[in-house]
């Protein structure tokens, strides 16, 4: 029997065997309107030409064979892409590993290159769903924030998109996804330049399960090695925390300029990996390159720069809205409410070192333009929300409001928006003008942890040369 062509493709292996079964196990009569016809041993069971038995197997065979590769890997793509232009199904109630492994994404693992990688990627992500607010959220924000009583400054980011955490999906472990998110829904309608390159120029906020495999090829070109290795360069499907770090390498990785600035105590400053010459980034590195000293074990989805146990840094005991988890945030009160009492941590006692964290996001936003004095006024920045990341949960401040009392005093508020707030509470709290300081502002008071993260996106795009640097991810450090 002549030895039909070799193909390494799945795909025809799987159709040669099935050929092959159905040469095997064909009954030698066809049935069909009740009459019975007895079939030539040697007639092709898919086109019925009649061949030398010898070459029977090699001939069916070959209703499946595609001589070219490149042909083979044209069609290939041409129907990943209708995959993906198909009409997709509502989403499951749940989003275990089982599930995530089986979307079809999945047909990007074969052993190709990255560019075929990337255009796979493209042609498979999903376009995420979500409570899409009528008039856009900012605009209610900024209504509402232009009703208010009082000598008040407020500077706000432009457009955004709010994006909460699903129970039956990503409840506990999704706020870091759905802040990128929320800042992808930023850039993809406020920055021309961001549009183009982000998520292969689709144009949309992908889904969580979509945004995984953008971080791990990120990864695999060669961005935050560390981080990569902290997860074995393996995210998708899974449900392990991610922190600032991973949000910088993936924005990154499109050539944006991703920044991180950390902020904490001098005491630890030493210990922060993302600092240029930190003792534990050093340690971290030696580990990495073969070294024999015990890793630094770290807590938290801050892992590789949050050193609370290892380091006798016990945290401060949260108030409502740093609550730890990502899940069903209680809603804080920035108006006056009481924060838990168990302020035990030295290094939070005094509200005052927040302070540089406040200063540092209101010269952020107003760009040292605007003052804090004077006039009541709501201005539009054009400078990205900020991913605002602590121990235990993270979210997004999309601007910063002063409020100037009568004894002089400057009273300080975040705007933030929270992926443990469901979007349409948030919408029609808004939208009332009842209840929606709770939901959205945050006073210095309520910041009670030793330590926090903010990773912003410059303008532009950068060049080859400067993405090779942009694969080390450091950061700025500023004591409390």
């Amino acid at each position: 029997m002549n030895e039909r062509p070799r193909n390494s493709n799945q795909t025809r292996r799987a159709y040669n065997f099935l050929s092959f079964v159905v040469l095997l196990l064909l009954p030698a009569v066809w049935l069909n309107s009740e009459k019975i016809y007895v079939m030539d041993p040697s007639s092709c069971p898919f086109c019925h030409l009649e061949v030398p038995s010898s070459e029977l197997e090699w001939h069916a065979n070959s209703h499946f064979e595609v001589e070219d590769e490149d042909e083979q890997l044209a069609r290939d793509l041409e129907f990943a892409q209708q995959l993906a232009l198909a009409p997709s199904s509502p989403p499951s109630s749940s989003m275990n590993s089982q599930a995530i492994s089986d979307l079809p994404i999945s047909r990007c693992d074969a052993q190709i290159s990255m560019e075929e990688k990337v255009s796979c990627l493209i042609a498979l992500q999903t376009r995420t769903t979500f409570y899409e607010i009528e008039h856009g959220l900012m605009a209610l924000m900024k209504d509402c924030l232009e009703s208010e009583r009082g000598n008040t400054t407020s500077i706000v980011s432009g457009y955004i998109d709010h994006f909460q955490s699903i129970p039956s999906e990503d409840v506990g472990w999704g706020c870091g996804w759905r802040n990128i998110q929320m800042l992808s829904s930023h850039l993809l309608m406020q920055r021309h330049e961001a549009r183009e390159v982000l998520f292969g120029g689709s144009g949309f906020v992908p889904d969580i399960p979509s945004l995984q495999r953008w971080l791990e090829i990120a990864w695999e070109k060669g961005f935050d090695e560390l981080g990569s290795d902290h997860f074995a360069n393996n995210i998708y499907g899974s449900k392990k925390w991610i922190g600032t770090t991973e949000c910088a390498a993936l924005f990154r990785s499109f050539g944006l300029r991703a920044r991180i600035v950390d902020f904490g105590p001098k005491e630890l400053e030493s210990f922060y990996p993302l600092l240029p010459g930190s003792s534990l980034g050093k340690e971290v590195e030696r580990i990495h390159n073969g070294g024999k000293r015990k890793a630094i074990q770290v807590c938290g989805p801050m892992d590789r720069y949050l050193l609370a146990r290892n380091h006798d840094v016990s945290q401060a005991s949260s108030s409502g809205d740093e609550k730890s988890g990502c899940s069903s945030i209680p809603l804080g009160d920035s108006l006056g409410s009481k924060s838990n009492e168990n302020l035990g941590n030295k290094f939070t006692r005094n509200s005052k070192g927040h302070q540089v964290l406040i200063d540092w996001i209101w010269n952020y936003f107003s760009d040292k333009i605007f003052t804090k004095s004077g006039n009541h006024q709501v201005v539009v920045s054009d400078k990205t929300p900020l991913y605002f990341q602590h121990d235990g949960h993270s979210r997004t401040v999309v601007g910063i409001q002063v409020k100037h009392q009568h004894n002089g005093m400057q009273q300080h508020n975040l705007l933030i928006l929270d992926p443990g707030h469901r979007t349409a509470d948030l919408e029609r709290s808004l939208k009332q003008k009842v209840g929606w300081q709770k939901f959205i502002k945050r006073g210095v008071h309520t910041l009670k942890k030793p330590q926090y993260q903010l990773c912003y996106i410059d303008t532009g795009i950068a060049n080859q040369e400067e993405v090779e640097l942009l694969k080390t991810i450091e950061s700025v450090f500023l004591e409390f």
